[in-house]
């Protein structure tokens, strides 16, 4: 009976065991386990979702670079044909300033030409009047010379 006794004492046992592991322990374990799979399930969708936040910040990287490619290309055209505008507007204005010089040079010509010959016609009719002296200096009205040279000056 020993044998008995002993397998009934240790039965017993282990019913109690079972009883206490049951009630005091495993609910404690199961909590424990389940809390930890809840945070590793959110650590997993973190994760998760932090993968598709940067594949989209990736796409958004991606696309404002582009844009700010695009932008830049945009601005060096605008400034290559500002660029042009100025030296177009640059030789422009040298060939106004340049018609200008041009002008400004012929008008002074020609009131240097007209300087001279007003100074040749005053040359000519002093030695029209020399050589109307010399050969004239036998008559001498001094009237009729004066409205004579007169009429000789206007003539030039």
């Amino acid at each position: 009976m020993e044998f008995n006794a002993t397998l009934l004492g240790q039965a017993l046992t282990f019913a109690v065991l079972v009883w206490f592991t049951m009630k005091f322990v495993w609910p404690p374990l199961t909590n424990m386990m389940d809390a930890r799979a809840k945070r590793i399930a959110d650590g997993l969708s973190a994760a998760e979702r932090g993968k598709q936040d940067l594949e989209a910040a990736e796409k958004r990287v991606a696309d404002e670079l582009r844009k700010a490619r695009q932008q830049a290309t945009e601005i060096l055209h605008a400034a290559e044909k500002r660029a042009h505008q100025i030296v177009d507007e640059a030789a422009d204005a040298a060939r106004a300033e340049s018609a200008r010089i041009v002008a400004d040079a012929k008008t002074e010509i020609d009131q240097e030409v007209m300087r001279t010959k007003e100074t040749l016609r005053l040359q000519v009719a002093e030695l029209a009047v020399a050589g109307a002296q010399q050969i004239l200096s036998r008559e001498i009205d001094p009237a009729k010379h004066a409205d004579l040279l007169a009429s000789i000056k206007a003539e030039f």
